[in-house]
């Protein structure tokens, strides 16, 4: 395989149109946040995981878990959680059966603002994905986005 390989060049293409998506409608969604709750979509994403756990088995996420769900490194999560603890979003305490443990969970302030915050995300990435599919080069990525399901 070449530099010049013709499924490479195609390859390389596809995988600039995924980027430019995800790009594209990371930002929209990032301006709606902002501007209507002062949140970015890192700090939306990661109320949003956090708001999931549950205190059932496994329902508590260790920080790798939760930075995976994110996309982010351990260190950047941690200061991310440190900042929304910072804001009263966001309160830390230790695992009450392994004291080396940490657990995050949302405040009522936190669950809150993403209460408010989810009708705006939500819409933001509504708009961002019809826009994009007005793009020949996008459109088949938008509607592999809207065909996936989350296992339940």
């Amino acid at each position: 395989m070449t530099a010049t390989d013709p499924s490479l060049t195609a390859l390389a293409q596809s995988w600039c149109a995924l980027s430019l998506l995800h790009g594209r409608i990371e930002t929209h969604v990032e301006r709606a946040l902002q501007s209507g709750h002062g949140l970015s979509t890192r700090e939306y994403s990661l109320l949003d995981v956090l708001s999931r756990q549950h205190d059932g088995e496994g329902g508590h996420l260790q920080m790798k878990q939760v930075a995976d769900a994110v996309v982010l490194s351990q260190s950047a999560t941690t200061r991310l959680v440190s900042r929304l603890e910072d804001r009263g979003l966001l309160s830390r305490y230790l695992c009450p059966t392994d004291r080396r443990g940490i657990y995050t969970d949302v405040t009522l302030a936190g669950k809150a603002l993403l209460d408010e915050a989810r009708p705006t995300n939500d819409t933001a990435l509504r708009e961002a994905l019809d826009t994009a599919a007005q793009n020949p080069e996008l459109a088949p990525l938008v509607q592999a986005v809207e065909t996936l399901r989350t296992p339940a």
